[in-house]
């Protein structure tokens, strides 16, 4: 995938909490990831970022992450790129 290190593993679990600020605050998130060899992640994005995130996570969408360069890869977001059709080990 375009920018991976050989540290990318697919994403095989991704979660997200919010949690509320003060009234009239945007409040934070935290994002958990993980990855196909089991290893787990946390993250704080932005709301703005979240908001990107979100939209970015479709149905057919294939996921990665990147540790050593805190990098979201998201593949599929239109077509299908063909190493996404093997299945995963």
């Amino acid at each position: 995938m375009l920018g991976a290190s050989d540290q990318t593993r697919r994403v095989k679990n991704l979660n997200a909490n919010w949690i509320a600020g003060p009234d009239g605050a945007d409040g934070r998130f935290e994002v958990g990831i993980i990855s196909e060899d089991d290893q787990h992640y946390t993250l704080a994005p932005s709301p703005a970022s979240m908001a990107a995130l979100i939209a970015i996570t479709q149905k057919h969408a294939v996921l990665a992450w990147d540790p050593a360069a805190r990098t979201f890869m998201v593949a599929n977001l239109v077509g299908k790129v063909p190493w996404t059709s093997a299945p995963r080990p």
